[in-house]
């Protein structure tokens, strides 16, 4: 017994040591992964706060507004829209409270501008993340953007013919009135990139342990008959689901990370990359939109359902297409971490 205590007492220094060394090199990949996505943040959310300043978010939200009603909107919701696209999910709610109680919408119609929002949001900082993941931006914004209108004609024109969600919507949040001063505001988003540092922190942890633990093989086993057939393959089950979950803001440092690790096909992390960008944060956005009136029907499994078969379309469409039209419209390879430019995959 004595000898069997000693073998432990003297093991036990060797697994501390092995779990503060873990805890560091996890520590370390954090402040790697979030200088990458900060150095992307920082200056988007300095230039859109000019923007709002400026007042060209209401001008944008003008020149949308003729064309909510594809989606069976009044045009007073471009502006929600817009804001949406401009800043995020939380600065569209606060657009769509402030002009709620002028308008009759019907829960359906909540439905429909809320799941658009889901679909096109925090377009600047979000495609920026898909551009440095290789994804071009131009297609970026065209999936997102039609694709948001889209799934709102789609969903306004179920609900219509099956007389579905036609009852008078209720709003059951409201934000309260802010008017942050300068110093304010900037203590506000420092506080943000603090809190995404500790998401990614804990995110590396979480998948360091499934890893461990073997969950990430038995998802690549039970997820390859769903994502394989749009295209994505099992190296990129991982940076799919993060995408999926926490959405491309917080999880963008990973999926950057993974895409230029050239460890992943070209055409998966389009794939993928293009999955994410029509639905993510499944969870929090999803229960963010029920807030303010929006149905789960439409917010989790229209959205869930449309983004699958778009992007399994899509990639259909996209095996047709040779590589060299693939790489200079849809996709350019992004830079390695030792600064050299991946190869085309073939």
């Amino acid at each position: 017994m004595k000898e069997i205590g000693a073998r432990m007492t003297h093991h036990y220094p060797v697994a501390f040591s092995l779990l503060a060394r873990g805890i560091a090199n996890i520590f370390k990949d954090t402040i790697r992964i979030s200088m990458v996505l900060f150095r992307i943040l920082i200056p988007i959310v300095i230039i859109i706060k000019i923007l709002e300043e400026l007042g060209l978010i209401a001008v944008i939200g003008s020149v949308l507004a003729p064309l909510m009603s594809l989606a069976g909107l009044p045009g007073s919701m471009g502006i929600v829209l817009a804001t949406a696209i401009f800043t995020n999910i939380y600065g569209g709610m606060v657009a769509f409270a402030a002009i709620f109680a002028s308008e009759q919408l019907t829960v359906a119609q909540v439905t429909v501008i809320a799941t658009m929002m889901l679909v096109a949001h925090n377009f600047p900082i979000e495609l920026a993340v898909a551009r440095k993941a290789g994804m071009r931006v131009g297609v970026a914004f065209g999936v997102r953007m039609v694709g948001a209108f889209v799934l709102g004609a789609v969903l306004y024109h179920t609900y219509r013919l099956g007389d579905w969600l036609q009852q008078e919507a209720v709003l059951l949040w409201r934000p309260p009135y802010e008017n942050p001063t300068l110093v304010q505001w900037a203590l506000g988003e420092v506080q943000k990139l603090l809190i995404i540092f500790v998401i990614i922190f804990a995110l590396l942890l979480v998948l360091k342990i499934l890893e461990r633990l073997g969950v990430n093989e038995f998802l690549k086993w039970a997820l390859r008959p769903l994502l394989g057939r749009m295209g994505i393959g099992p190296e990129a089950t991982n940076i799919t689901l993060v995408g999926m979950m926490l959405g491309l803001a917080y999880g963008g440092g990973l999926i950057i990370r993974e895409a230029q690790s050239g460890n992943i096909p070209h055409r998966d992390i389009f794939a993928s990359l293009t999955l994410m960008g029509l639905t993510h944060s499944l969870i929090e956005d999803t229960l963010l939109m029920m807030l303010i009136g929006g149905h789960f029907s439409g917010l989790f499994w229209g959205r869930l359902l449309f983004s699958l078969v778009a992007v399994y379309l899509i990639m259909r469409l996209l095996s047709r297409v040779p590589d060299h039209t693939f790489y200079r419209f849809a996709f350019h390879p992004a830079r390695r971490e030792d600064g050299g430019v991946q190869e085309p995959q073939r």
